[in-house]
């Protein structure tokens, strides 16, 4: 069994070997011709790399021409989005949806920037391809030619946004529908301002014109202009749009007279009345136009910058007029030095001072230049013109020592004007201001401000009226005339007890005119009636008794018709004076006259012109101003006179006696 085992196995192996020598063989042959085939390709390799170097050049731009592949999608794409856009911002007009066609502008905005800049990206990498074509000798133009046509393509879509924003492209023709509902919207809300009643010398300051979805509209149309850099023409609207009701709103206070020129009032009483309307006018323009206009440009322009509103603020508010206020308050100033003109500086001052904060708040920055530059030289004038008005006062009162005295004995218009005037100086309403002016005027002066300037200016003033009233009584021919006005002015003096000027001069300077007024009175009694009743005790030396009573009557009422009739012209002003002097004069004259009718005969009376009675009721009827004829009570009031400086107060603004 054993030996039959052997021989199978020997048989297997040799079975292995004989299988694995035919392998060999047949692998051998395979390896044979494996080898010619080799060297067939050795000897056709040259060749073939020659013929297929083209190809591997082409393989090298792929990544050129994959990565230029992706911005000229995205260009198509935004080609075709610009195309719907641009349908959809046509069709918008003014008045439609704001929102939506603001939202589309900036779409189409965008959609024409990112156009531009894939084209830019694109044609870098077609401007690579070209080169490396060209670099490698390539000789294939059709390749070249479809390279070139796609970068003119790109090219031109490249300026499709700068196109867009010329005279026809389509950006432009959306801002300017934008600029038109602008200006639109502005015009569409615009009314002239409301000049509502002064609350003390405060005005309210007006709301803001526009409604707050107006306002909304005004500043989303600012902002995506000024975004892209087209602000010019919505300033240019919003200026022309406000100047015009500015102007509208300053037309209802009727202000022509800020056009006036100097030679058309040389004389303050011919525009005294132009001079208060312009106090109450420039604070109504700046309370009520100007504050709303600086408002308005701030709340419009303020997303974009303060520069801006200010500069439109300041255009308006030329554009408008403010020049104009401000150039009449300087030609006031270079009007004729009247010392009504002091009262009428002090307003201009005392307004300028109300508003000041105002005008530092408004008026402020670069763009206001010139307002500030006009603003300051006017209070300038103003502070430098009362001021030499209240130095040049005194010399005033003196230079007319040398006019003619009042030919009726009354106080002169000069006196009455002048203490009434120094009341108002003194007064609470203008001496604080008139302090103020004289601090800022030894401010610049680099003088130190007393508080004795005022007050000793004020005597000064008073010492000059007193000696023009020694020189004026002077002038009379007739004395008793005279007595009367000295009486006359001396009372006028004793009745100023109680006033500012009183409280200033003192009571010893009270006691003096008093004094004087009643002796001016005794003289001027003893002069006139007291000579008049010596007729009545005269007798005729040589004549019989009844000849010389028939006489000394004629006598008496030919010398009291006289006297009568010369008095019946002169006047005492004050009613309580001209009662007294009435009543001391029938006292003194017509007992007298009683007791000497009493003792002569009936027949004796019979040359008796006049009556007791007849007589106490001429007596009393004596004096009366004749302006009392007429009804009105110009002397009684004519502190509130000179406070209103109203034209029909004064013919005169100089300082005249008569």
């Amino acid at each position: 069994m054993a030996d039959l085992c052997e021989i199978d196995d020997l048989a297997s192996a040799r079975m292995f070997l004989k299988t694995s020598l035919d392998n060999s063989r047949a692998l051998s042959s395979a390896l044979h011709k494996t080898g010619q085939r080799l060297e067939k390709i050795n000897q056709s390799l040259p060749s073939l790399m020659e013929s297929a170097a083209p190809l591997c050049k082409f393989c090298a731009i792929k990544d050129q021409i994959d990565r230029a592949i992706v911005p000229a999608m995205a260009v198509i794409n935004v080609c075709n989005a610009i195309q719907e856009l641009e349908r959809s911002t046509l069709s918008y007009h003014p008045g439609s949806d704001l929102s939506a066609h603001l939202l589309l502008v900036t779409k189409l905005e965008q959609a024409l920037k990112f156009l531009a800049s894939n084209c830019g990206l694109a044609i870098q990498w077609l401007e690579g391809i070209l080169q490396f074509l060209e670099d490698n000798v390539v000789s294939n133009d059709f390749y070249s030619f479809k390279v070139n046509m796609c970068l003119s393509i790109l090219q031109k879509l490249q300026g499709t946004e700068e196109q867009a924003r010329l005279g026809r492209g389509i950006l432009c023709a959306a801002f300017f529908k934008l600029e038109i509902e602008f200006k639109q919207l502005l015009a569409g809300n615009c009314s002239p301002a409301a000049f509502p009643f002064f609350i003390g010398k405060q005005a309210c300051i007006a709301p803001s014109p526009l409604p707050a979805a107006v306002m909304q509209k005004l500043q989303a149309i600012i902002g995506r202009l000024n975004a892209s850099n087209r602000i010019e023409k919505c300033v240019s609207a919003f200026v022309q749009v406000r100047s015009m009701n500015a102007r509208r709103s300053l037309e209802a206070l009727d202000l022509n007279y800020l056009e006036k020129s100097v030679t058309e009032f040389d004389d303050v009483q011919e525009i005294e009345g132009f001079i208060n309307q312009w106090c109450n006018h420039m604070e109504s323009a700046v309370k009520h136009v100007y504050e709303v206009e600086y408002k308005l440009c701030n709340e419009v322009f303020e997303e974009i910058g303060s520069d801006i509103g200010m500069y439109c603020f300041a255009k308006i508010a030329t554009q408008s007029g403010i020049l104009s206020f401000l150039q009449f308050g300087a030609r006031v100033t270079e009007c004729k030095k009247d010392p009504v003109k002091l009262l009428k500086l002090l307003d201009m001052f005392e307004c300028l001072e109300n508003l000041r904060a105002d005008f530092n708040r408004l008026f402020r920055g670069k763009n206001c230049a010139e307002i500030q530059k006009q603003t300051r030289d006017l209070i300038r004038k103003v502070v430098c013109g009362a001021c030499e008005i209240f130095w040049e006062f005194p010399f005033q009162v003196e230079h007319e020592r040398g006019s003619s005295s009042p030919s009726d004995g009354s106080v002169p218009r000069l006196v009455s004007f002048v203490t009434d005037y120094c009341n108002l100086l003194l007064g609470e309403d203008y001496k604080p201001l008139l302090i103020k002016v004289l601090t800022i005027y030894q401010i610049w002066k680099n003088e130190e401000y007393k508080e004795t300037l005022v007050t000793n200016q004020i005597h000064c003033i008073i010492k000059e009226i007193g000696l023009n009233l020694d020189t004026w009584s002077k002038a009379y021919d007739d004395t008793a005339l005279s007595y009367l006005f000295m009486m006359n002015n001396h009372f006028h003096f004793c009745n100023l007890k109680g006033t500012k000027v009183g409280e200033l001069m003192g009571d010893s300077w009270f006691k003096g005119h008093e004094q004087y007024k009643d002796y001016f009175m005794t003289l001027y009694l003893r002069e006139t009636w007291g000579k008049i009743v010596a007729l009545l005790s005269q007798d005729e030396e040589g004549s019989p008794k009844s000849d010389s009573v028939k006489k000394r009557l004629k006598e008496f009422n030919q010398a009291l018709d006289e006297m009568y009739e010369k008095q019946s012209k002169w006047v005492v002003p004050s009613e309580k004076l001209r009662l007294k002097m009435c009543r001391v004069a029938v006292q003194a004259f017509v007992p007298v006259y009683k007791s000497y009718l009493q003792n002569i005969s009936l027949l004796e009376q019979e040359g008796m012109k006049y009556t007791a009675q007849g007589l106490e009721s001429m007596l009393s009827s004596l004096f009366q101003p004749k302006i009392r004829m007429y009804g009105t009570n110009k002397q009684a009031h004519w502190i509130d006179e000179v406070k209103n400086i109203e034209k029909n107060h004064f013919h005169h603004l100089t300082l005249m006696a008569v």
